[in-house]
């Protein structure tokens, strides 16, 4: 009887997650914050990442690799350097610690990165957050905004919730009722929607959308909160309060960012 009872249960995991761990199709990201104090510092990491690391992924099959600084701001510290990374599923993502230890021309061109003394180190201190892309865009979309690569805005907000419930009704908010499609309608170019599945502030989810320019970014918002929808869909019952604290990182693409 007990066998009975768990087979269904296993059969339906079987079909939500195949055999390399992906599940239905969504792709998992992870998004590395290198804290850098000052330019010497963001030299070696610019090298390493441009010169060995994105190479090294490329190699892996890897594609559609973001990285990302702040952009200019008075009363903003310019000390985080962002690299989005892509995988078709968890195994791929376990995978490439593995195949970066054996990869001799990524150890070759990284060298002074990779064997940094203790008492130089490159970075401060990295943060690493694991996300699996929301069922209304399981697939990345790196965007292809035109003008300067510094006059571009690379959106990445971070949306926490109170608890893992409420969590799941603003997850909800952006798939079922319908904020992936406003954003859409309205032309923001998002990169993707994502869960946080592992990271050092949850409950959350995080996006990233994308202007040409400042200017751009600022009407479209103004758009969005204006249209009838967002207020239709802001004004639900169910939907009110799954928020309670909104981070919003105005970002633009390096040099050797894919996108």
């Amino acid at each position: 009887m007990k066998i009975n009872l768990f087979l269904p249960i296993l059969f339906s995991l079987l079909i939500f997650y195949n055999v390399d761990g992906q599940s239905n199709n969504k792709e998992f990201y992870e998004l590395k914050t290198y804290t850098v104090k000052n330019e010497s510092q963001e030299n070696k990491v610019d090298t390493y990442l441009e010169k060995a690391y994105l190479p090294a992924l490329k190699r892996m099959g890897i594609r559609d690799i973001g990285v990302f600084k702040v952009r200019q701001d008075k009363f903003k510290m310019s000390d985080k350097i962002y690299v989005l990374i892509p995988f078709n599923s968890l195994a791929e993502f376990e995978r490439m610690e593995a195949l970066l230890a054996v990869d001799k021309t990524h150890w070759s061109a990284g060298s002074e990165y990779l064997t940094a003394s203790y008492d130089d180190p490159p970075y401060e201190r990295i943060n690493s957050v694991l996300l699996r892309a929301f069922p209304d865009m399981p697939q990345m979309n790196p965007t292809a905004v035109e003008g300067p690569r510094q006059e571009r805005v690379y959106e990445l907000r971070s949306y926490e919730s109170p608890t893992e419930a409420i969590y799941k009704n603003k997850v909800a908010m952006f798939n079922e009722g319908g904020e992936v499609v406003l954003f859409e309608d309205l032309g923001f170019n998002a990169v993707f929607y994502a869960e946080v599945i592992s990271g050092d502030r949850m409950p959350n989810l995080m996006y990233m959308t994308t202007f040409p320019n400042m200017e751009k970014r600022n009407a479209l918002w103004k758009d969005f909160v204006d249209s009838p929808k967002w207020k239709e869909i802001s004004g639900m019952k169910k939907y009110q309060n799954n928020v309670n604290k909104l981070d919003s990182f105005l970002l633009y693409p390096t040099e050797y960012s894919d996108y």
